[in-house]
């Protein structure tokens, strides 16, 4: 094995750990704390993976398919994590410290945001908000899409950053949603909507509001919700999205776009804050660049800019970033 394969498996070594890490903190928390495991929504996620990960290894291994068994093990990594990542954002949004829906308005106002009008300027075009809501669910086809693109044109170190920074993204936005709990926008200002007009989000309110009184005690891969407020996990991916597709010349311009519009659509079909979009970029920002360095360092590349075509830098990703 070259050293540079032998980096890549080092990284896949080390975001295995971190996921093996995330599900042993989900089971003892949850069996702490009297939450039910749903064992079947875990069946297709386990299913899936273990057959990408069976193939990865016949690629690695017996066919010797670097950038194919790349591309199976990263989307087997994306497939576990996204499962226990979800029920690790429950048992977050289940401590008791209070809701601080207040301050994240305030901070709103302070920096001269108005939620509502936002809302009725969005309401002016339906079409146009459709479209926005398209974009805005498009994320799980663009987490699956960057790691085909990344695989099978070989970006390999890169395929690494993006998947480190989206497990380091992860983790900090759900630490943070532990401690700084909020119920969003819409349940904050205790807005009514036309069903047709009700935002993407409202789904996941009974089960926020569940878990904080404690009459929701389930946990499931496939059928969760997205419950985090502050900071906006959507927005972070925004941007690491963003930065992932722009190695790929052909890719970086329709993903900045899409991104960009889907960063719009947060507030109103995310019920987010502007602080939490905010805090959401910043988050991203910062965990590119620990994922950038740690793969650097572990695949031995001298020069960082090397982990990819035209790699950006933190600067040249925060100054393009909506």
């Amino acid at each position: 094995m070259t050293g540079h394969a032998a980096g890549l498996r080092r990284l896949d070594d080390l975001i295995w750990a971190l996921v093996a890490a995330v599900t042993a903190v989900v089971l003892i928390v949850s069996a702490a704390g009297g939450f039910h495991i749903v064992l079947k929504s875990y069946a297709v996620p386990a299913s899936t993976a273990l057959a990408l990960f069976l193939g990865a290894y016949f690629y690695r291994v017996h066919r010797t398919d670097l950038k194919l068994a790349s591309t199976l093990e990263s989307t087997a990594q994306l497939v576990i994590f996204a499962a226990v990542a979800a029920p690790l954002s429950y048992l977050a949004a289940s401590t008791p410290l209070p809701l601080q829906d207040a301050f994240f308005d305030a901070m709103d106002h302070a920096l001269g945001f108005n939620w509502k009008e936002l809302l009725a300027l969005m309401n002016r075009w339906p079409g146009f908000l459709i479209f926005m809501r398209v974009i805005y669910l498009s994320l799980t086809v663009q987490m699956t899409a960057v790691v085909l693109l990344l695989g099978l044109t070989g970006r390999l170190p890169w395929l690494r950053v993006y998947m480190l920074a989206f497990i380091f993204a992860a983790v900090l936005t759900i630490g943070l949603s532990a401690l700084l709990p909020a119920e969003g926008v819409w349940l904050h200002y205790g807005l009514k909507a036309d069903p047709a007009a009700m935002p993407v989000s409202h789904t996941s309110w009974p089960v926020f509001l569940g878990l904080r009184d404690g009459s929701y005690r389930l946990l499931m891969a496939v059928g969760s919700e997205g419950i985090i407020t502050f900071p906006s996990l959507h927005a972070a991916l925004a941007v690491i999205l963003i930065a992932a597709f722009w190695p790929v010349p052909v890719a970086r311009w329709l993903c900045a776009a899409a991104n960009s519009i889907m960063l719009a659509a947060t507030p109103i079909d995310g019920s987010h804050y502007l602080v939490d979009v905010l805090a959401g970029i910043v988050i991203a920002i910062l965990c590119i660049v620990a994922a950038r360095v740690l793969v650097a360092r572990m695949t031995e590349v001298p020069d960082a800019a090397a982990l990819s075509d035209l790699a950006p830098t933190a600067a040249h990703i925060a100054s393009r970033s909506p």
